[in-house]
């Protein structure tokens, strides 16, 4: 190769060199592959990747909020999404956090519907029939299991001595319920989640969802006001005859509070600007709301440089 030429290609490398080393990288932790998280999170990735310069993301499969929140407190991940009651405990250092995590959040996202899911023939119609039975109640790390807990503490059953709790993950408790080794399981997720429309379309199984609204003041009255009463649609999953009265929570996106501030505005801008990318994968995309992000709030301070974007688009904090 002649010299000049040798000498251009060693210039292009250098280039690719550093275009390489600047390169950011972010991880997304999510939650199981049979959630909505997961899907959510490759979708965020995209977007991410795609439209914030120099920045290239991944979703990671997790056991979702408990477990996301100690890794971006322990700055192992970059984003996470997490359930806002989870997100409050972490911020101050109760329930499942023996300390105070370091996160701010980024968006208040939609709401995660309780489910609590049996089928025909179990004999469970009600969440007081639970006792004595064989429970799934999440995923161990997951905030899916903080709110199976405090529901049926809720109830008055002690969920240590009055069901026989499973810790299993949504798609594990599909399967127990199929295989009839459990009787019923609960699972904190957007509508539909996938891995419970499959087991409503199941040849033989009809899907019963237990109303669980009731359970909301004494909630609230322990933990804050964390928890609203929400519905599920008769139709939402194959067979379900009825709507389901239920107790909702928001999810959250959540970052380290040392995040850099433009960094932070960046993602933010992109999330809410590319929202029909979101939506494509999965329904639960459609409600991202950027006027949503006050009005229901978050438990976690925002970070500056979602603070800063929302601003950007007129938006005031309640007073």
């Amino acid at each position: 190769m002649p010299r000049r030429l040798a000498a251009v290609a060693a210039l292009a490398l250098a280039a690719a060199g550093i275009a390489a080393a600047e390169q950011t990288r972010l991880s997304i932790a999510t939650g199981g592959t049979g959630g909505v998280y997961y899907p959510l999170g490759g979708a965020l990735a995209n977007v991410i990747s795609k439209s914030v310069p120099g920045v290239e993301a991944t979703a990671e499969v997790t056991s979702a909020s408990v477990d996301n929140i100690k890794l971006v407190g322990a700055g192992k991940v970059d984003v996470a999404f997490t359930l806002a009651d989870t997100a409050a405990d972490g911020f101050n250092g109760t329930g499942k956090f023996k300390e105070k995590v370091p996160i701010r959040a980024i968006a208040v996202l939609y709401a995660n519907k309780s489910q609590w899911v049996t089928v025909e023939g179990t004999g469970v119609e009600k969440i007081q029939d639970l006792k004595g039975r064989r429970v799934g109640t999440g995923a161990p790390g997951s905030g899916t299991e903080i709110i199976a807990l405090r529901i049926l503490e809720a109830y008055g059953l002690d969920p240590d001595k009055d069901v026989k709790r499973e810790k299993l993950s949504v798609a594990e408790s599909v399967n127990a319920l199929k295989d009839r080794k459990i009787d019923a399981f609960f699972w904190s997720g957007g509508v539909p989640t996938a891995a419970v429309t499959d087991l409503a379309a199941t040849p033989g199984m009809k899907i019963k969802l237990l109303d669980h609204a009731d359970a909301i003041p004494a909630m609230v009255k322990k933990y804050g006001a964390l928890y609203v009463k929400g519905t599920i649609p008769a139709g939402s999953y194959p067979g379900q005859a009825k709507d389901a009265h239920v107790a909702d929570v928001w999810n959250l996106l959540v970052v380290n509070e040392k995040m850099d501030e433009k960094l932070a505005h960046d993602l933010v801008k992109a999330t809410f600007e590319h929202k029909a990318d979101l939506a494509a994968v999965h329904a639960e995309g459609k409600n991202l709301d950027l006027a949503r992000q006050y009005e229901v709030g978050s438990p976690v301070p925002f970070h500056p440089g979602a603070a800063r974007y929302f601003s950007e688009q007129g938006l005031k904090p309640k007073p």
